[in-house]
């Protein structure tokens, strides 16, 4: 069956009352029943829950066979937590077909990818799968398809029981005795625990792991000793220094420049550029220059914005420190300078993944968004966005909140250069799907900027500003004649990931590449 970007989903998948993808406000109003989480009651005083060892830990919260483990990734690629516990539950305790649902997965995570390939674990759900494991699901060695959420998507699928945890692992930098834990403090400390809080709130089981214990009570906590069964201190849950990548540091190249300064000339030409106005930036080089641009307008114009969200990077924490922002409410940190001002810095806040993003719920913060800038693997000629398939077909990026703040914000922008080495940016039809085209407004790269064609209201904005712009397809046969129309992908029938678009429904799906053959 085709859904409503095009993509031909597989009838084997459309059992049990799933959907294929209508539209970014077709689930608005419909009801969902919340699952019940089952809780081991405690009535008798406990003075702790330590215990000796992850392998005690898994012992302890009855850990078997066919379990499904969750984990957060607030260190990034400096994360040690996921390969301890599974090394302790497939290596010490011989546990096998496992499931992980982790809120990312990386390079850093790159031993689960022989677990996968000995068939220890047989299901993978994440919203971001790269390195090594992304080359071993992609080559289809995983026994059951991968399944990619965004950021609001996965506490969706949480509290509506689509995905049950049977224990939570919780890397947290600080910890008392009892699992009051916070992302403050100690060697390890990476900011707002955001992602770590639904997990908590729906798994059976939840297991804090610590390289700082510190003394009763570690208030306030991020993840509270309320849902927490056992506490290890183990020598280091990771590396923070990790936490950045260079993705998220502001771009000098001039090219990058100039995009970002017509991002900003795009969001000033806009009636929701006024005071109070709220806003969001992704973590590419050009969305987080952006940021520089803006704060000049806001200058010229006396207006500040009322408050930022989602993963914050230092140039937002600059501009709350310089009073020009209200407030800023952080559900991830993208580097250092973020993780140094929160719970530290007035008016800088943590909330969780569902209060960022869950469509599912009363209203998500990035359905109170005006502006939000967003990067792109991809962009085809019908607005929708890839980041999660590299042109080679293999899964090496993350939808993250990608789809959530394009779909809840007034206005998308999409900030890319035309080509990079020798691959078309602006393209007929993207890899894969993970931002549908009816959520995404502007296109701005360094040949040009384009308007989805179901936003007259901007084309008029930009026109009334003087902004030039064309059309999208301008831009892809620019960027054909730059560097060639690719070969299409050769795909077998296997499906290796499921993307489910932010409520639930699918969205798209990634195949098993063919083998290049020489006779081909």
């Amino acid at each position: 069956m085709k859904n409503a970007v095009g993509r031909d989903i597989p009838d084997f998948l459309l059992t049990g009352g799933r959907e294929v993808y209508q539209g970014k406000n077709y689930m608005d109003g419909k009801y969902l029943q919340k699952a019940a989480p089952r809780t081991r009651r405690y009535e008798k005083p406990q003075e702790s829950k330590l215990v000796d060892s992850i392998a005690q830990a898994l012992r302890d919260c009855g850990a078997k066979d066919g379990m499904t483990f969750s984990f957060h990734h607030h260190l990034r690629d400096g994360d040690y937590v996921v390969n301890m516990v599974m090394a302790a539950a497939i290596d010490e305790l011989g546990l096998t077909d496992l499931t992980i649902a982790a809120t990312s997965l990386g390079s850093a995570h790159d031993p689960i990818a022989a677990y996968i390939e000995a068939g220890k674990v047989v299901g993978i759900q994440t919203s971001g799968i790269r390195g090594r494991m992304g080359e071993v699901v992609s080559a289809g060695k995983l026994k059951t398809p991968a399944v990619i959420r965004s950021h609001g998507g996965r506490p969706r699928a949480i509290e509506g029981g689509e995905v049950h945890i049977d224990i939570a692992f919780v890397a947290a930098p600080t910890s008392d005795c009892v699992g009051n834990c916070r992302g403050v403090g100690g060697k390890s400390d990476c900011g707002s625990m955001g992602y770590a809080m639904s997990d908590a709130k729906y798994a059976d089981h939840v297991v804090v792991v610590t390289d700082c214990l510190v003394d009763f009570p570690n208030m306030p906590a991020s993840v509270e000793a309320i849902d927490v069964d056992a506490v290890v201190v183990v020598d280091s849950i990771g590396n923070p220094r990790k936490i950045a990548s260079a993705a998220a540091r502001i771009s000098q190249n001039p090219r990058d420049l100039m995009m970002a300064e017509n991002v900003a000339k795009v969001i000033a030409s806009t009636p929701y550029f006024r005071d109070g106005f709220s806003f969001q930036t992704g973590v590419g080089g050009p969305s987080l220059a952006a940021n520089l641009f803006l704060e000049q307008y806001m200058d010229q114009r006396g207006i500040k914005m009322g408050w930022a969200i989602g993963g914050i990077c230092g140039p937002m924490v600059e501009l709350l420190k310089k009073g020009k922002v209200g407030k800023v409410i952080d559900v991830q940190d993208f580097d250092l300078d973020a993780v140094n001002s929160i719970h530290r810095t007035p008016g800088h806040y943590e909330m969780s993944a569902s209060q960022y993003a869950n469509p599912a719920n009363k209203g998500a913060m990035v359905n109170k968004l005006d502006f939000v800038v967003l990067a792109a693997l991809e962009i085809d000629t019908g607005f929708n966005v890839n980041v999660l398939t590299g042109s080679d077909g293999v899964l090496r990026g993350a939808p993250g909140g990608h789809p959530d703040t394009a779909a809840g914000s007034k206005v998308c922008i999409i900030v890319t250069p035309l080509t990079r080495g020798r691959m078309a940016t602006v393209c007929e039809h993207v890899v894969t799907v993970t931002t549908p085209g009816d959520c995404v407004d502007v296109l701005v790269t360094d040949y040009g900027i384009a308007v989805n064609p179901l936003r007259p209201d901007l084309t008029e904005c930009l026109d009334n500003a003087g902004i030039p712009h064309v059309d999208i397809e301008e831009l892809k046969e620019k960027a054909y004649a730059l560097v060639g129309r690719p070969d299409d992908l050769a795909w077998e029938d296997q499906v290796v990931a499921v993307l489910e678009a932010r409520d639930g429904t699918i969205l798209d799906v990634v195949r098993k590449i063919r083998p290049y053959s020489p006779e081909e």
